[in-house]
């Protein structure tokens, strides 16, 4: 699979899980656990898309902030503007096992559904820049 069409497949799942979110506002029908899981997927999925595209072997990694940081290291400024979303690693895998009791408020929803909104877009910015000119961006 070339890195083109990798990222692409990345960013149709990350898409999937950020139509859930869309769905999950009403804390008492979706706990925070769930709608944790789904942001931290959204993100993960988005910023390894985004890796994918510039060609990079990204690691097998739940860590929202490695992989932040490996995006920096290629030269895409990131971390800064979607910062608050790395307290979302902690749903990779903890959350779901039953620690919520260790969180001292809930997620702010509609907040963090905006800021995966702007973090899938420049995810597709890129995969679609790379598109344009061939199999690996310049």
């Amino acid at each position: 699979m070339s890195d083109l069409e990798e990222a692409t497949t990345l960013l149709r799942a990350a898409h999937r899980d950020l139509q859930a979110l869309t769905g999950m506002l009403d804390r008492k029908v979706f706990a925070d656990e769930i709608f944790g899981f789904h942001v931290q997927q959204a993100v993960e999925k988005s910023l390894k898309a985004w890796l994918a595209v510039l060609g990079d072997a990204y690691p097998y990694t739940h860590d929202l902030m490695s992989l932040m940081q490996r995006l920096e290291g290629l030269g895409h400024q990131v971390l800064a503007e979607f910062e608050p979303l790395l307290e979302f690693t902690l749903y990779a895998v903890q959350f779901r096992y039953g620690f919520m009791d260790t969180l001292d408020e809930s997620p702010d929803r509609q907040g963090a559904i905006a800021l995966v909104s702007r973090l899938y877009a420049a995810a597709v910015d890129q995969v679609n820049l790379a598109g344009k000119l061939g199999d690996r961006p310049c």
